[in-house]
């Protein structure tokens, strides 16, 4: 079993903060903790030692008790968000790391959002695990949570305090664990006080880092458990889908502490995450307009012109796509031989693309085009383009009469009001895709 190291303390101004490493890996890795820490006693649990022994085979973890927990000061002023991401930074001077990982759960990931966001040079990549960016309703945050509803579980934890049963409502798994139910009620006693924690929940109905997600420039892990009660799916979501590019996973489970459940399901996509190193690794997924082109009658237009001349049509067509791809503001991802795989940002903008690229090919190349546009869900594979978006773009390109740009429903209920118009054509089944696709063609009388 890793060994943690000595409890030291870093200073932030007059603030000691107690922090301590466990591990030799490669990857530098500062973790923030949720409501309750206590250096001592939480890797006592052997569920939580074993987590944070996992983490240590492939990082150097250097944890710390915020300011108000467990063996860092107490009386240690404003306990902001701000203040903690300082707290951070002094750890990681005084452990001599110029640039950490950051992994924050519960709690401590809207710390983590303010650290990457106002300090990048510090933070190479991010993780959060059952986090959210605002805890409390608002008119424009439906998903939050009541006031009356966290007001009630205030009032119960701080009315239960320190009793092993509460950690039922945040690990519902370990219900009826004596050992873990000993652990837990200690944790609370030692780690934390019934005031430092009514003054916590007050600050959450305040919280509110939307602001900040997306600006934070960072590589991003979101994890969370669709079963967790304590920080519902939907507020995790709102950090994965407010972070540029962050990488959003669904875990089975029900409990919100990282010391329960299935507990190599967080730590295989975290390794993954920032080693690369198993074969599982997800792809980042984003959401993007995919256009197709296909030349009509390749084969035999290869036959009637050589292969001299075919390969310059072919050079002509690529210099063709490359102009009118990058004039509505896409990216030529590849070739496909005789046709093209483009990724817009815009479904209006690809739709007219592909109007130009049909036109263009007419007028320069003496050649019909087929044209498939499909907006959803892609995977990102470096400079590649993969998933069940561009399969169905593919599809829909295969689909495509002579001269004609084809779009599905998706594509053409997102451009309402662009001027573009569409005659139907139906629906289709596509080998691989399981629902069929109503698609639409773009009227003839609207060129780019």
């Amino acid at each position: 079993m890793a060994t943690w190291a000595p409890i030291r303390y870093a200073h932030n101004g007059d603030v000691a903060i107690a922090y301590s490493e466990v591990g030799t890996g490669d990857v530098d890795l500062l973790v923030l903790g949720g409501f309750v820490s206590h250096l001592e006693i939480m890797p006592s649990l052997p569920s939580m030692g074993r987590f944070f022994e996992r983490l240590g085979s492939f990082a150097r973890v250097i944890a710390f008790d915020k300011r108000g927990m467990g063996l860092s000061d107490r009386d240690a002023g404003a306990y902001t968000l701000e203040n903690i991401a300082d707290d951070s930074l002094a750890v990681l001077d005084e452990v001599g790391i110029e640039r950490a990982a950051v992994f924050g759960f519960s709690e401590g990931g809207a710390a983590t959002t303010m650290l990457a966001a106002a300090h990048p040079e510090r933070v190479s990549a991010l993780v959060q695990f059952g986090t959210y960016a605002r805890v409390s309703q608002a008119p424009d945050y439906p998903e939050g949570l009541p006031t009356e509803l966290i007001h009630g579980l205030r009032d119960w934890a701080l009315e239960e305090w320190g009793r092993p049963e509460t950690l039922k409502a945040w690990a519902p798994s370990l219900d009826g664990d004596v050992e873990a139910g000993e652990w837990w009620g200690r944790l609370l006693r030692s780690g934390q006080s019934p005031g430092g924690f009514r003054a916590l929940v007050d600050m959450y109905e305040h919280l509110d880092v939307r602001p900040l997600l997306a600006t934070v420039l960072a590589p991003t892990l979101v994890l969370y458990r669709r079963g967790d009660n304590m920080v519902p799916p939907e507020l995790s979501r709102t950090v994965a889908r407010g972070i540029p590019g962050a990488v959003e996973v669904e875990l089975d489970g029900v409990d919100h502490l990282i010391c329960a459940g299935d507990q190599d399901s967080i730590l295989d996509e975290i390794e993954q995450f920032l080693t690369g190193n198993l074969a599982t690794r997800p792809a980042d997924r984003v959401l993007a307009t995919v256009l197709f082109t296909d030349i009509v009658g390749s084969t035999e237009r290869a036959a009637e012109l050589g292969d001299r001349r075919w390969r310059e049509l072919l050079e002509h067509h690529e210099r063709m796509a490359m102009r009118e791809v990058g004039r509505h503001r896409g990216r030529v991802v590849k070739s496909t031989g005789d046709g093209l795989l483009a990724v817009f940002d815009g479904p209006a903008r690809a739709v007219r693309a592909g109007a130009a690229l049909r036109q263009a090919a007419s007028k320069e190349l003496d050649v019909e085009l087929r044209v498939g546009v499909h907006t959803g869900e892609c995977e990102v594979i470096g400079d590649d383009l993969g998933g069940i978006g561009v399969h169905i773009a593919a599809r829909i390109e295969s689909a495509a009469d002579p001269g004609e740009v084809l779009v599905s429903s998706t594509v053409r209920d997102l451009v309402v009001g662009s001027g573009l118009h569409f005659e139907d054509r139906g629906e289709h089944e596509f080998k691989g895709v399981p629902m069929p696709w109503r698609l639409l063609a773009l009227s003839g009388d609207d060129e780019a």
